[in-house]
């Protein structure tokens, strides 16, 4: 699948094992330096191996996993998968990104998002979920902003930092046909 054009540098595309070094740079960068990643402890290449395994699934079973590269560096990941992996609830899927510090505000988590939704109704999805961090306040407002409302909040379930933290649900209603 070719990628989707972010700008003249920037391109949107389906994530390749050759890939797993670059997206661990993004994900480990999250892990070590905010609460968007959960995790406190940076994770190793067995954690993206799931991308060979969902490519050798059947198309309409395999959910989208990309990257985001500029100049041949990833700057950022970006994933479409079921909110739960059972048939009826295959309405329902959960949007997961993350995008370099020096890579955000700049539209790029956007057109991550337009994607996942255009995939997500592809597959004849009717509502989006995200989960964030109480502690990850751009990301709660780039949500809110982008059409999500909360739907729920699960008090002091984490720590990272010595610090604790709410896990805060949002869901997005996909209008069916819109692209």
């Amino acid at each position: 699948m070719e990628g989707s054009k972010i700008s003249e540098n920037c391109l949107i595309r389906e994530a390749s094992n050759e890939d797993i070094s670059g997206m661990l740079e993004v994900f480990n960068y999250y892990v070590e330096n905010s609460f968007a990643a959960y995790i406190e402890t940076p994770v190793g290449p067995d954690f993206f191996q799931a991308i060979q395994s969902e490519k050798e699934q059947d198309e309409n079973e395999r959910f989208p996993f990309y990257v985001i590269e500029e100049k041949d560096k990833i700057i950022g990941i970006g994933t479409l998968r079921p909110y739960f992996p059972f048939q009826n609830f295959r309405h329902t899927g959960v949007v997961s990104y993350f995008i370099l510090p020096g890579y955000t505000r700049k539209g790029l988590g956007s057109r991550m998002l337009s994607k996942l939704c255009f995939e997500a109704r592809e597959k004849k999805m009717r509502s989006l979920l995200v989960n964030v961090s109480s502690k990850n306040e751009a990301s709660l407002n780039f949500h809110l902003k982008n059409g999500f409302i909360e739907c729920g909040r699960f008090r002091d379930v984490g720590t990272k930092f010595g610090k604790f933290f709410d896990i805060i649900w949002l869901q997005k209603f996909l209008e069916q046909g819109k692209k």
